[in-house]
């Protein structure tokens, strides 16, 4: 891994940085598990509200049967340089059950509202309880950025 001419963050521009990456990134990839079928990842689109990540998938897919069965759940932000990784329990809510804000923010960010498409959709809400940020081997020592759910500063 380059390292060179990488500077460390303290905590709170991590902090910055990261909200920063949610509020602008488009993709995340979404870790679960099932305790019969194993892990599984996909990317989906997402949305940061300032408190949680909303992401959307159709009711029968992969997603919401692990989702379904054991609801910890891990993102990443796409970037491998730049890491964010959040840790947190997934609620669910079917397509017509979705908060109003939620969905109608999802739509006007991706111009795309599952609420109107034929087939089920459930919408994941994650609010987060660990946050971990770093660039580089250089940030590795002190990567937690949240932790039970607090931002640290």
């Amino acid at each position: 891994m380059e390292t060179s001419g990488i500077v460390g963050r303290r905590t709170a521009e991590r902090v910055r940085d990261a909200l920063e990456r949610l509020v602008a990134e488009r993709d995340v990839w979404v870790s679960t598990a099932h305790p019969e079928h194993g892990p599984h990842q996909v990317p989906l689109w997402f949305l940061w509200d300032g408190r949680a990540v909303w992401m959307c998938t159709g009711a029968a897919s992969v997603i919401a049967r692990n989702l379904r069965a054991e609801p910890r759940v891990r993102l990443a932000l796409p970037d491998t340089f730049d890491v964010v990784l959040l840790q947190g329990e997934a609620e669910c809510f079917p397509d017509q059950e979705v908060p109003g804000g939620a969905a109608e923010a999802f739509a006007a960010k991706f111009g795309w509202d599952p609420r109107v498409e034929e087939g089920a959709f459930l919408y994941v809400r994650v609010v987060p309880r660990t946050v971990r940020a770093w660039r580089g081997t250089p940030e590795l020592r002190g990567r937690v950025v949240m932790r039970d759910g607090i931002w640290l500063e």
